[in-house]
Protein backbone atom coordinates (compact mmCIF):
# COMPACT_ATOMS: atom_id res chain seq x y z
CA UNK A 1 0.00 0.00 0.00
CA UNK A 2 1.15 3.27 -0.42
CA UNK A 3 -0.24 5.36 2.70
CA UNK A 4 1.68 8.19 3.92
CA UNK A 5 4.12 8.14 6.96
CA UNK A 6 3.59 11.48 9.54
CA UNK A 7 6.57 12.85 8.26
CA UNK A 8 6.03 12.60 4.53
CA UNK A 9 2.52 14.15 5.26
CA UNK A 10 3.93 16.90 6.84
CA UNK A 11 6.49 17.61 4.45
CA UNK A 12 3.77 17.61 1.94
CA UNK A 13 1.52 20.15 3.78
CA UNK A 14 4.99 22.37 4.11
CA UNK A 15 6.16 21.85 0.84
CA UNK A 16 3.22 21.17 -1.54
CA UNK A 17 4.98 18.67 -3.46
CA UNK A 18 6.42 14.97 -3.08
CA UNK A 19 8.28 12.52 -4.07
CA UNK A 20 7.46 8.94 -3.81
CA UNK A 21 10.32 7.34 -5.26
CA UNK A 22 9.73 3.75 -6.65
CA UNK A 23 5.85 4.20 -6.96
CA UNK A 24 5.41 2.55 -10.17
CA UNK A 25 7.26 -0.36 -10.88
CA UNK A 26 8.97 -0.70 -14.26
CA UNK A 27 6.51 -3.26 -15.36
CA UNK A 28 3.65 -0.72 -14.55
CA UNK A 29 5.70 1.83 -16.40
CA UNK A 30 6.35 -0.37 -19.37
CA UNK A 31 3.16 -1.25 -19.70
CA UNK A 32 1.99 2.13 -20.13
CA UNK A 33 5.08 3.21 -22.36
CA UNK A 34 3.71 -0.10 -24.45
CA UNK A 35 -0.15 1.43 -24.52
CA UNK A 36 0.75 4.93 -25.49
CA UNK A 37 2.68 3.35 -28.38
CA UNK A 38 -0.06 1.66 -29.70
CA UNK A 39 -2.80 4.40 -29.56
CA UNK A 40 -0.23 7.11 -31.08
CA UNK A 41 0.00 4.63 -34.14
CA UNK A 42 -2.93 4.24 -34.25
CA UNK A 43 -3.81 8.18 -33.74
CA UNK A 44 -6.14 9.66 -36.64
CA UNK A 45 -6.42 13.10 -36.38
CA UNK A 46 -7.82 15.44 -39.24
CA UNK A 47 -5.65 18.02 -40.48
CA UNK A 48 -8.34 21.28 -39.03
CA UNK A 49 -8.11 19.29 -35.67
CA UNK A 50 -4.37 19.16 -35.52
CA UNK A 51 -3.64 21.91 -32.68
CA UNK A 52 -0.46 23.00 -31.29
CA UNK A 53 -0.42 22.82 -27.54
CA UNK A 54 0.83 26.05 -25.92
CA UNK A 55 1.25 27.73 -22.43
CA UNK A 56 1.44 31.17 -24.00
CA UNK A 57 -1.13 33.77 -23.44
CA UNK A 58 -1.59 34.56 -26.72
CA UNK A 59 -0.72 31.20 -28.43
CA UNK A 60 -3.38 29.36 -26.15
CA UNK A 61 -6.07 31.57 -27.65
CA UNK A 62 -5.24 31.32 -31.05
CA UNK A 63 -4.56 27.61 -30.97
CA UNK A 64 -6.40 25.88 -29.10
CA UNK A 65 -8.47 27.48 -26.32
CA UNK A 66 -10.88 28.67 -29.12
CA UNK A 67 -10.94 25.51 -30.67
CA UNK A 68 -14.46 22.49 -30.60
CA UNK A 69 -11.33 19.73 -30.76
CA UNK A 70 -9.61 21.09 -27.44
CA UNK A 71 -12.85 22.31 -25.38
CA UNK A 72 -14.42 18.81 -26.00
CA UNK A 73 -12.08 16.98 -25.03
CA UNK A 74 -12.29 16.45 -21.35
CA UNK A 75 -14.37 13.10 -21.83
CA UNK A 76 -11.91 11.99 -24.83
CA UNK A 77 -9.05 11.01 -25.66
CA UNK A 78 -7.49 13.40 -28.00
CA UNK A 79 -4.20 14.99 -29.48
CA UNK A 80 -2.17 17.71 -29.48
CA UNK A 81 1.04 18.81 -30.90
CA UNK A 82 4.55 20.52 -30.54
CA UNK A 83 4.76 24.01 -31.67
CA UNK A 84 6.56 23.93 -35.35
CA UNK A 85 5.86 20.23 -36.03
CA UNK A 86 2.71 21.48 -38.68
CA UNK A 87 2.44 23.09 -41.78
CA UNK A 88 -0.29 25.80 -42.66
CA UNK A 89 -2.81 22.96 -43.64
CA UNK A 90 -2.03 20.86 -40.94
CA UNK A 91 0.18 18.41 -42.21
CA UNK A 92 3.01 16.99 -40.53
CA UNK A 93 6.80 18.07 -40.81
CA UNK A 94 8.48 15.60 -38.86
CA UNK A 95 7.76 11.94 -37.74
CA UNK A 96 3.48 12.05 -35.97
CA UNK A 97 5.25 9.65 -33.09
CA UNK A 98 8.08 12.63 -32.83
CA UNK A 99 5.20 15.50 -32.90
CA UNK A 100 2.66 15.15 -30.06
CA UNK A 101 2.99 17.21 -26.90
CA UNK A 102 0.08 15.38 -24.73
CA UNK A 103 -2.42 12.66 -24.93
CA UNK A 104 -5.66 14.28 -23.01
CA UNK A 105 -7.86 14.41 -21.29
CA UNK A 106 -9.72 10.74 -20.45
CA UNK A 107 -7.15 8.64 -20.67
CA UNK A 108 -8.43 6.93 -17.10
CA UNK A 109 -11.59 6.31 -18.24
CA UNK A 110 -11.43 4.95 -21.82
CA UNK A 111 -7.93 2.90 -21.62
CA UNK A 112 -8.32 -0.37 -19.25
CA UNK A 113 -4.11 0.09 -18.78
CA UNK A 114 -4.34 3.78 -17.51
CA UNK A 115 -7.51 3.04 -16.10
CA UNK A 116 -5.92 0.25 -13.46
CA UNK A 117 -3.14 2.72 -12.69
CA UNK A 118 -5.66 5.29 -11.78
CA UNK A 119 -8.03 3.28 -9.64
CA UNK A 120 -5.25 1.02 -8.54
CA UNK A 121 -4.99 0.52 -4.66
CA UNK A 122 -2.54 2.27 -3.76
CA UNK A 123 -3.15 5.23 -5.64
CA UNK A 124 -6.89 4.90 -3.52
CA UNK A 125 -4.31 4.19 -0.18
CA UNK A 126 -2.51 7.43 -1.15
CA UNK A 127 -5.64 9.49 -1.58
CA UNK A 128 -7.15 8.33 1.50
CA UNK A 129 -3.73 9.44 3.70
CA UNK A 130 -4.35 12.95 2.36
CA UNK A 131 -7.69 12.80 3.87
CA UNK A 132 -9.59 13.09 1.00
CA UNK A 133 -13.22 11.57 1.51
CA UNK A 134 -14.66 11.03 -2.18
CA UNK A 135 -11.97 11.83 -4.86
CA UNK A 136 -12.88 12.47 -8.17
CA UNK A 137 -10.86 11.59 -11.05
CA UNK A 138 -10.93 15.21 -12.99
CA UNK A 139 -8.90 14.72 -15.95
CA UNK A 140 -5.85 12.61 -16.99
CA UNK A 141 -2.84 13.18 -19.43
CA UNK A 142 0.17 11.57 -21.23
CA UNK A 143 2.68 13.77 -21.76
CA UNK A 144 5.88 13.85 -23.91
CA UNK A 145 8.25 16.17 -22.97
CA UNK A 146 10.21 16.71 -26.38
CA UNK A 147 13.79 17.47 -26.37
CA UNK A 148 14.43 21.07 -27.03
CA UNK A 149 10.64 22.62 -25.79
CA UNK A 150 9.94 23.55 -22.52
CA UNK A 151 6.80 24.49 -20.70
CA UNK A 152 5.34 26.72 -17.02
CA UNK A 153 2.31 26.63 -15.19
CA UNK A 154 1.17 28.20 -12.15
CA UNK A 155 -2.18 29.31 -9.91
CA UNK A 156 -1.74 33.90 -11.34
CA UNK A 157 -3.44 32.97 -14.76
CA UNK A 158 -6.29 30.67 -14.77
CA UNK A 159 -8.29 29.77 -18.82
CA UNK A 160 -11.88 29.98 -18.62
CA UNK A 161 -15.05 28.93 -20.80
CA UNK A 162 -16.74 31.95 -22.13
CA UNK A 163 -20.52 31.53 -22.20
CA UNK A 164 -21.69 29.55 -25.62
CA UNK A 165 -21.65 31.41 -28.47
CA UNK A 166 -19.06 33.62 -27.43
CA UNK A 167 -15.63 34.06 -29.40
CA UNK A 168 -13.02 33.22 -28.57
CA UNK A 169 -14.33 30.46 -26.41
CA UNK A 170 -11.72 31.20 -23.52
CA UNK A 171 -10.52 33.78 -21.99
CA UNK A 172 -7.87 34.24 -19.19
CA UNK A 173 -8.40 35.59 -15.48
CA UNK A 174 -5.01 36.93 -14.22
CA UNK A 175 -1.68 37.09 -15.03
CA UNK A 176 1.57 35.39 -15.20
CA UNK A 177 4.00 37.30 -13.06
CA UNK A 178 7.46 37.36 -13.57
CA UNK A 179 9.01 34.37 -10.91
CA UNK A 180 12.34 34.71 -9.48
CA UNK A 181 13.70 31.30 -10.75
CA UNK A 182 16.31 31.59 -7.89
CA UNK A 183 13.15 29.88 -5.70
CA UNK A 184 12.58 26.95 -7.85
CA UNK A 185 13.18 24.00 -6.02
CA UNK A 186 14.99 21.10 -8.67
CA UNK A 187 13.57 17.40 -8.29
CA UNK A 188 15.44 15.17 -10.47
CA UNK A 189 13.46 11.98 -10.11
CA UNK A 190 14.02 8.14 -11.65
CA UNK A 191 11.92 6.25 -13.64
CA UNK A 192 8.31 4.79 -11.83
CA UNK A 193 8.49 7.97 -9.18
CA UNK A 194 5.10 9.82 -8.41
CA UNK A 195 5.55 13.59 -7.70
CA UNK A 196 2.96 14.59 -5.60
CA UNK A 197 1.88 18.13 -6.18
CA UNK A 198 -0.66 20.42 -4.26
CA UNK A 199 -3.11 22.29 -6.60
CA UNK A 200 -1.83 25.71 -5.44
CA UNK A 201 2.22 25.19 -5.96
CA UNK A 202 3.92 26.91 -8.78
CA UNK A 203 5.56 24.60 -10.85
CA UNK A 204 7.46 24.31 -14.18
CA UNK A 205 9.41 22.03 -16.44
CA UNK A 206 12.50 23.15 -17.91
CA UNK A 207 13.53 22.51 -21.24
CA UNK A 208 14.18 18.89 -22.37
CA UNK A 209 18.04 18.84 -23.62
CA UNK A 210 18.65 15.65 -24.10
CA UNK A 211 17.92 13.48 -27.49
CA UNK A 212 14.84 11.40 -26.34
CA UNK A 213 11.51 12.61 -24.94
CA UNK A 214 10.70 12.81 -21.06
CA UNK A 215 7.27 11.10 -20.91
CA UNK A 216 4.75 11.10 -17.79
CA UNK A 217 1.42 10.22 -16.94
CA UNK A 218 -0.35 12.73 -14.84
CA UNK A 219 -3.89 12.71 -13.26
CA UNK A 220 -5.67 15.08 -11.01
CA UNK A 221 -7.70 14.68 -8.41
CA UNK A 222 -10.80 17.10 -6.81
CA UNK A 223 -12.42 16.24 -3.44
CA UNK A 224 -16.27 16.10 -4.78
CA UNK A 225 -17.51 16.25 -0.32
CA UNK A 226 -19.15 19.72 0.00
CA UNK A 227 -17.40 20.90 -3.48
CA UNK A 228 -19.25 22.82 -6.80
CA UNK A 229 -17.12 22.66 -9.84
CA UNK A 230 -16.93 25.73 -11.61
CA UNK A 231 -18.91 26.33 -14.89
CA UNK A 232 -16.34 28.54 -15.72
CA UNK A 233 -13.19 26.14 -15.85
CA UNK A 234 -12.86 24.87 -19.49
CA UNK A 235 -13.02 21.37 -18.46
CA UNK A 236 -16.72 20.03 -17.60
CA UNK A 237 -17.64 16.69 -16.71
CA UNK A 238 -20.36 15.83 -19.36
CA UNK A 239 -23.19 13.32 -19.23
CA UNK A 240 -21.28 10.84 -21.10
CA UNK A 241 -18.30 10.91 -19.03
CA UNK A 242 -18.79 12.47 -15.16
CA UNK A 243 -16.38 12.76 -13.26
CA UNK A 244 -15.39 9.07 -11.65
CA UNK A 245 -15.12 8.81 -8.41
CA UNK A 246 -11.44 7.23 -7.49
CA UNK A 247 -12.58 4.99 -4.85
CA UNK A 248 -14.13 1.91 -6.42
Amino acid sequence: MACLSPLQLQKFQEDGFLVLEGFLSVDECEAMKQRIGEIVAEMDVPPHCRTEFSTQHEEQLRAQGSTDYFLSSGDKIRFFFEKGVLDNKGNFLVPPEQSVNKIGHALHAHDPVFRSVTHSPKVQALARSLGLQMPVVVQSMYIFKQPHFGGEGGVSRRMIRAPAGSWPATSFLGAEPDWDNSLFVPTPVQKGALVLIHGEVVHKSEQNLSDHSRQAYTFHLMEATGTVWSPENWLQPTAELPFPALYT
